[in-house]
């Protein structure tokens, strides 16, 4: 934000175009590994990542940063999806593979702590440029070492992959963003952000339409007559906008208001990384023993209980308070994932179980 004297708006940009191409492409990504194989997939999305990083460490303006953070999401896209089809075709045996997906779980509780500490180093001690270089190296050995250990794969059964829902789809979710956030900016009554809600309402509407009428099509919409399925996506939503609002927020909160370095701001995330550390696993044992509802009541109550802690926060609140406010939220989000992916996929029959999972995915994303 210094360095190109940027504001809120366009802070925004550089946090959601990410997760807007994400979302738009994350269906499509898995589609096409399906197609042409998950390795040559997940390797082509390695490598896009990592020219979106060189472009982000290189953008001369935060307009530059932000077209390179939307070809880093092209590359992204095609990473998460297609690596946990990957692990489920390599082990096939289902304790290896729960094992696995263990594994999995743990690197990136371990990477939620690690990485904003790692990041506000950097920022503080080279500067912000080398949050992006250091996915340079990393995409590399990445691409050597599933080259070298992991097996190309197809799907058996491949999908259509439906261009119109997917264009309608990306317009819908371009203009409700676009909207969003330019309306603060310019005024809400302003052309610009009307045109972009207009034009999200008819891609919407186009969408439904279309999506309805198309043999196998981008999202079945049959997927939210399951109440189950309807409901979980619902407080997916809810869950993850209110944690993307929160670390957004709170960085400039405690960098602006309080003055804080970066690394500073880093640790005070700590408390949400050992919560979700700690609470995802335990929040899936009970989902396993009780069902979904303690682990969605749990979880409801301490988001809450953060979410009001947000709400009395002010510039001089101490050091105490931001802690607690902190642990609440992050274990109350980090007990909401296990829950609300199997009410998901619960709801769904066997068969369609998978399909109905990346639906839900792609909406929360």
């Amino acid at each position: 934000r210094r360095s190109f004297h940027a504001d809120a708006a366009d802070l925004q940009w550089v946090i959601d175009i990410y997760t807007l191409v994400l979302a738009t492409l994350l269906m499509l990504s898995g589609a096409l590994a399906d197609r042409l194989g998950r390795r040559r997939v997940f390797q082509v999305g390695l490598t896009i990542f990592a020219l979106g990083s060189l472009l982000c460490s290189i953008a001369p303006t935060v307009g530059v940063l932000i077209g390179a953070r939307l070809v880093q999401a092209i590359g992204g896209s095609m990473l998460n999806p297609v690596a946990m089809s990957i692990i489920t075709q390599v082990f096939t045996d289902v304790k290896e593979r729960a094992r696995a997906v263990g594994m999995w779980g743990a690197v990136v509780g371990i990477s939620m702590v690690i990485g904003p500490i790692v990041g506000g180093w950097l920022v503080d001690t080279v500067g912000w440029r080398s949050v992006f270089w250091i996915n340079l190296p990393i995409c590399a050995a990445a691409i050597v070492l599933t080259a070298i250990f992991v097996p190309e794969s197809k799907s058996t059964t491949l999908r259509t992959l439906d261009p119109v829902g997917q264009l309608a789809f990306a317009l819908f979710m371009a203009g409700a963003v676009f909207g969003l956030i330019e309306g603060p900016r310019n005024g809400w009554g302003t052309p610009m952000p009307v045109a972009a809600f207009t034009i999200a309402v008819v891609a919407l509407a186009v969408f439904i339409w279309y999506e309805h009428r198309v043999s196998d099509p981008f999202i079945d919409l049959r997927f939210f007559r399951s109440v189950p399925f309807s409901s979980a996506t619902a407080i997916a939503v809810c869950a993850f906008s209110s944690y993307g609002a929160f670390l957004f927020m709170m960085s400039i909160y405690m960098q602006n208001q309080r003055g804080w370095s970066a690394i500073d701001a880093g640790l005070m995330y700590l408390p949400i990384a050992v919560a979700a550390l700690v609470l995802s696993p335990l929040s899936g044992r009970l989902v396993g023993r009780y069902g979904t509802r303690p682990s969605l009541l749990c979880s409801s109550v301490l988001m809450t209980v953060g979410a009001v802690g947000l709400v009395l926060m002010k510039d001089d609140s101490p050091i105490w308070q931001l802690l607690i406010t902190f642990f609440a939220f992050g274990a109350g989000f980090g007990m909401v994932n296990a829950p609300i992916t199997t009410s998901a996929v619960g709801g769904m029959p066997r068969d369609r179980a998978g399909a109905a999972s990346a639906v839900a995915s792609a909406i929360t994303a």
